[in-house]
């Protein structure tokens, strides 16, 4: 039996090397592909795959979101993320959204194929450049974790929490007993900090952190 295996990355030429590999492989098969996560939710739906070999920065949706969506759907489902992000808020943020894998986009096509037939058979699998990073981080015992996005103001940081929950500047407003002048301001200072140009790409930040 071959593994189905879908790919949801935004770079069409690194969607497609991927392609190539899992169709050079004779223990999987090429179910389909996605540029975004809302497309990789609904492509999941349809094509049924295995495994998802899942990015985390995509337009739109992100990676740990719709990895949070498609397992909902069906838990089965392997997902391993393939990304340049190697920051340990990215890690376990795909963790925590249920991914069975993580591995960085330097890995070669060997490991990537080790690594889908290994989520396929349910086990954890984090490349070597993660691995030493995850035990550092039990081998130091409990902690208080860093918050997230420490250039925040607390204010700032409850205005960004709410914004990854959705809620528009007059809700926010009235949940934090603020005008809404100052709410835009503190939108605007949240933006310059993230370096985000938008409130979509804000939420993707904040939710990849584990807020909303």
């Amino acid at each position: 039996m071959t593994i189905r295996v879908v790919v949801a990355d935004d770079h069409p030429v690194f969607r497609s090397g991927l392609r190539t590999l899992v169709e050079d492989s004779d223990l999987l098969k090429y179910a389909g592909e996605a540029a975004g996560g809302a497309e990789a939710v609904e492509v999941c739906r349809t094509a049924e795959p295995d495994v998802v070999l899942m990015d985390i920065r995509m337009p739109g949706v992100s990676g740990i979101d719709a990895t949070r969506q498609i397992l909902a759907a069906r838990p089965e489902v392997g997902v391993l993320v393939l990304t340049m992000l190697e920051d340990d808020t990215s890690v376990f943020a795909a963790m925590r959204a249920g991914a069975r894998g993580y591995l960085l986009k330097g890995a070669g096509p060997d490991e990537i194929v080790r690594a889908i037939v290994a989520v396929h058979r349910g086990e954890l699998i984090v490349g070597a450049a993660m691995a030493t990073r995850v035990m550092a981080f039990f081998r130091a015992g409990p902690r208080t974790p860093a918050p997230a996005f420490p250039s925040l103001s607390p204010r700032e940081h409850d205005v960004l929490h709410l914004i990854a929950a959705g809620c528009g500047n007059a809700e926010i407003a009235r949940r934090l007993a603020l005008s809404e002048k100052t709410v835009r301001n503190n939108v605007s200072a949240i933006f310059t900090k993230l370096q985000v140009a938008d409130r979509p790409a804000a939420i993707i930040r904040a939710r990849d952190a584990g807020l909303g």
